[in-house]
C-alpha cells in the first residue's frame, strides 16, 4: 500500500497474533488512508517482521515502551489484561483505541459498535477515546438481527453457536491440528491438550470461557448483554455456545420471536437488502453456506430461513461468518473508517 501524506498514523497492537495480522491485511485490502503503520506487541516479539500489503514489511516494536503521541488510531487485539493497562495510556496521548478485547465492552462510557447496526454510537468515543469491538459471535448475530428487528421488532432470541478454534487463538488451532494428526498415528489426544478442557479433535465441547453462578458460561453471557447494549435492551437473549473442530468460521442457529407477524419470505426480502449480509437460501443440497465457504470472506451469510411454528411470530435461520474478519479485524477497520470519515481530521 502506498502511504499518504494526508493519511492517519495507525498502530496495530497485538500485530503478531491471528487478529492483528488480519487487521494489517484488511487495512491494506480496503485502502485505509494511512500515513504510517506501526506494529506493536509484547517485548518477546520485538524485532519480528509482519507483512503489510504485498510489499511492505513492518518490524514489531515494544508496546510497553511505545509513545502513542501523534498516533491517530490504534487497532488493538492483545488480550484483555494488556488492553486494560495500555489503552488508557494511549487514549491519554490523544489516540483513539478500537479495542477487540472483552475489557471495555460493558463500560457504560465506551461505545460498543457494529457499523452495520449502530454506527451512531461511535460519536461517544470522545468521553474515553476508546471504542469496543464486540465478541465475534455477537457481531455476526446482530448484523443479521438488525434488519429483522427494524422490520418486525424482535422480542426474544435463542441462539446455539458452533464456534471454531481460531476464536481461541493460534495455540488452539495448533492443538486441533496436532490432536487430529496424532489420533491417526495412535497418539493420545491428551498429549496435545493444553488450551481446551477436553479433546477438541473429532469432538464438540459445550464450554467456552469460564462458568458463571447461574450455570451459563461467560461467552453465553456476553452474547446476551452485548446484544442488549448494541441493539435493544428489551430483547431477551438465551445463548448456548459450543466449540467445534473447525479451524476458522463461526456458525450459529438463531431462533427469534417477534412482535409483528413474520414469514420466511418477508424475512428473506428484508435480509437481502441489508448491508453486510448475503442470503444463500436454496432448499436443496448445497443451498446453504458453511464455515469452509465463508473463510476469507467479509459478509455474514444467512441460510435455512424457515418459520418457527412453536410460537406465534417465530423464525429460525443459520448464519456463518469468518470470525477473524467480520468477527474481529474487519469490524475494527470498519469502525476506523467511520471514525476517520466522520469524526477525525487527517
Amino acid at each position: 500500500m502506498a502511504m499518504r501524506a494526508d493519511g492517519y498514523r495507525v498502530a496495530v497492537v497485538g500485530a503478531t497474533g491471528n487478529v492483528g495480522r488480519e487487521m494489517l491485511t484488511i487495512l491494506d485490502e480496503r485502502a485505509f488512508p494511512v500515513k504510517e503503520v506501526v506494529a506493536l506487541a509484547s517485548s518477546r516479539s520485538v524485532g519480528r517482521e509482519v507483512s503489510f500489503g504485498e510489499d511492505a514489511v513492518l518490524k514489531v516494536r515494544d508496546l510497553a515502551t511505545f509513545d502513542f503521541t501523534g498516533v491517530d488510531i490504534a487497532l488493538s487485539s492483545p488480550g484483555a489484561k494488556v488492553s486494560a493497562a495500555f489503552a488508557p495510556r494511549a487514549a491519554a496521548a490523544g489516540c483513539v483505541v478500537i479495542d477487540n478485547t472483552s475489557h471495555f465492552r460493558m463500560d457504560p462510557d465506551v461505545p460498543l459498535v457494529v457499523p452495520e447496526v449502530n454506527p451512531e454510537a461511535i460519536a461517544r468515543f470522545r468521553k474515553r477515546h476508546i471504542i469496543a469491538n464486540p465478541n465475534c459471535s455477537t457481531i455476526q448475530m446482530v448484523v443479521a438481527l438488525k434488519p429483522l428487528h427494524d422490520a418486525f421488532k424482535i422480542k426474544r432470541v435463542v441462539v446455539s453457536t458452533y464456534q471454531s478454534v481460531s476464536g481461541a487463538g493460534k495455540e488452539a488451532m495448533d492443538e486441533l491440528f496436532n490432536q487430529t494428526k496424532g489420533i491417526y498415528v495412535n497418539q493420545p489426544a491428551t498429549d496435545f491438550q493444553e488450551i481446551f478442557t477436553k479433546q477438541i479433535a473429532f469432538n464438540v465441547i459445550p464450554h467456552i470461557d469460564v462458568f458463571m453462578d447461574d450455570g451459563a458460561t461467560k461467552e453465553e453471557w456476553k452474547m446476551a448483554v452485548e446484544t442488549n447494549k448494541i441493539l435493544d435492551p428489551d430483547i431477551r437473549v438465551h445463548a448456548n455456545c459450543a466449540r467445534v473442530p473447525v479451524f476458522c468460521g463461526h456458525s450459529e442457529y438463531v431462533s427469534i420471536e417477534t412482535e409483528q407477524p413474520i414469514t420466511d419470505a418477508a424475512a428473506r426480502k428484508v435480509l437481502q437488502n441489508a448491508p453486510g449480509i448475503v442470503v444463500v437460501d436454496h432448499r436443496a443440497n448445497e443451498g446453504y453456506v458453511t464455515p469452509v465457504e465463508c473463510a476469507g470472506e467479509d459478509a455474514v451469510y444467512v441460510s435455512r430461513l424457515r418459520k418457527d411454528r412453536t410460537v406465534d411470530n417465530g423464525l429460525s435461520f443459520w448464519c456463518v461468518a469468518d470470525n477473524l474478519r467480520k468477527g474481529a479485524a474487519l469490524n475494527a477497520v470498519q469502525i476506523a473508517e467511520v471514525l476517520a470519515r466522520d469524526y477525525l481530521d487527517a
